[in-house]
C-alpha cells in the first residue's frame, strides 16, 4: 500500500506522516468521508507507515516483513473490526476474515455492498454486534506480537448496536499503551457524540476530476478523454470511477439501453415497453444502479446542449450523435422531475425493489416527463 494510491487527499496524507514521524499519534482518529473517497485505503497505508522499518520519502517501503505482512493484511498487531452478517456460524469479524481480506484486496475503495456481495448476504442487516466489543477489548490487551503499536481499524463503526459502542467508548476513554484506533467512518450522525469527542478528525473530502483522471491513467492505462470522461460521471467517488472504468466496453450496450427506453417511453407503447423491462429486470442490482448512473450523465448532457453549453459536454462521439437529436426533450421545465425520478429509481433498487414495477411505472413516468413542452 502506498499514499499515492489514493487520488488526492494531500493535506491529510501528510498530516499523517507527520503525526508518525513525530512520533505524535492519537490514540483514536476518525476517518470521515462518503463512500468511495479512499479513506479505508489510506487507514491501512497510515497503519503500514507506522509499522515500516524503511520510509522512503514519505511512503511505506513495501519490501521490509512488516510492509509485506500489511499488503496481505496479515500483520499481527494490526486489527480489523467491520459490519457482518451475523448468522450461527458467523460471531465475529475474524470469522470472516479471509473473506474482507481477499475482498479489501481486490477492491481497496470497497463499499458495504461489495462486501456484502463477497458474503452472499445483500438482503442481511449489517451490523458490528457487543461481542465484537469484547473481542476488541481482549485482542488489545494481550503484548504486541513485534513490541510496537497495536492497531485497530473498526471500519463503518456507525453499523455498532448501542451495546457495543458504550463498551468502545470505555475503552477509547482509557485505551491500552501504544494502541491507536482509526475509525472509518461514512455518517458520523449515526456515531454516538462522545465516541466523535474522544476521537482526532480526519475529513475527507471528494477528490477533484483532474485528479481522478490522473489516477485512472497512471493505474489503469486510459487515455486522457476516457479518464476524464470516467472522473467526471464519478463525481468524486473512486470507486465509482474505477467501476466505471471497468465498464468502458459495456457502456455502447448501455446507451443502446438507454435509448431504446427513451424512444419507447416518449410515445408510451406497453407491447414495446415490456421487452425492455424484462431485460432491465435480468440485469441484476448492480447494473441497474449503474445504468441509472449512467443515465443521469447523458440527461445532463442533453441539458447542456439544450441550454447552448455543448463545449461543457463530456459525452463521446456515438452518445453524442443521439444526444443531439434528444435533446430536446431535456429543459428546464422537466430536467429537474426526470433526474428525481431516476434518482427515486436508484434508492428503490438499492433497497431491492421489484424491478418490473419499479421500471413499468418510471416508463409512465417518463412518458409524462418527456412531453412537457419547453416554455417559450
Amino acid at each position: 500500500m502506498l499514499f499515492s494510491n489514493v487520488p488526492g487527499q494531500l493535506e491529510i496524507k501528510n498530516r499523517l506522516r507527520r503525526m508518525a514521524d513525530d512520533e505524535r499519534i492519537p490514540h483514536a482518529l476518525l476517518f470521515l468521508g462518503s463512500e468511495g473517497v479512499g479513506h479505508l485505503t489510506t487507514a491501512v497505508t497510515f497503519a503500514q507507515y507506522i509499522f515500516c522499518i524503511n520510509k522512503t520519502n514519505g511512503e511505506p517501503c513495501n519490501t521490509c516483513p512488516a510492509c509485506q505482512k500489511i499488503n496481505k493484511l496479515a500483520h499481527p498487531d494490526l486489527h480489523f473490526v467491520y459490519p457482518i452478517a451475523s448468522s450461527k456460524d458467523v460471531k465475529l469479524s475474524l470469522d470472516v476474515i479471509t473473506e474482507f481480506r481477499e475482498t479489501f484486496l481486490s477492491k481497496p475503495f470497497m463499499n458495504q455492498q461489495d462486501w456484502f456481495n463477497e458474503l452472499n448476504a445483500e438482503n442481511k442487516q449489517p451490523t458490528i454486534a457487543t461481542e465484537e466489543s469484547n473481542n476488541i477489548i481482549k485482542a488489545l490487551s494481550y503484548t504486541s506480537y513485534e513490541g510496537g503499536y497495536k492497531i485497530m481499524v473498526i471500519w463503518q463503526p456507525e453499523k455498532m448496536n448501542t451495546a457495543a459502542a458504550n463498551k468502545l467508548l470505555k475503552i477509547l476513554e482509557e485505551p491500552p499503551d501504544k494502541t491507536i484506533f482509526i475509525l472509518v467512518c461514512n455518517s458520523a450522525e449515526q456515531l454516538l457524540t462522545t465516541i466523535i469527542s474522544r476521537t482526532q478528525l480526519v475529513k475527507f473530502g471528494l477528490a477533484s476530476t483532474d485528479e481522478i483522471s490522473a489516477f485512472l491513467q497512471e493505474t489503469k492505462g486510459l487515455n486522457a478523454q476516457t479518464a476524464e470522461y470516467c472522473a467526471n460521471l464519478s463525481e468524486g467517488n473512486v470507486r465509482e470511477a474505477l467501476h466505471i472504468a471497468g465498464e468502458q466496453d459495456s457502456n455502447t450496450a448501455l446507451l443502446e439501453h438507454f435509448q431504446v427506453f427513451m424512444r419507447t417511453a416518449l410515445k408510451f407503447n406497453a407491447f414495446k415497453i415490456n421487452p425492455w423491462i424484462d431485460q432491465t429486470a435480468t440485469m441484476g442490482r448492480e447494473k441497474q444502479k449503474y445504468f441509472l448512473t449512467y443515465s443521469l450523465q447523458l440527461l445532463r448532457e442533453c441539458l447542456l446542449l439544450n441550454s447552448g453549453g455543448e463545449t461543457l459536454v463530456r459525452a463521446r462521439n456515438e452518445e453524442l450523435d443521439f444526444l443531439k437529436k434528444f435533446a430536446s426533450f431535456v429543459h428546464m421545465g422537466n430536467y429537474e422531475l426526470i433526474v428525481e425520478e431516476f434518482n427515486k429509481a436508484y434508492y428503490h433498487v438499492e433497497r431491492n425493489a421489484n424491478p418490473k414495477i419499479l421500471f413499468m411505472d418510471m416508463s409512465l413516468k417518463m412518458n409524462e416527463l418527456l412531453n412537457i413542452k419547453k416554455a417559450g
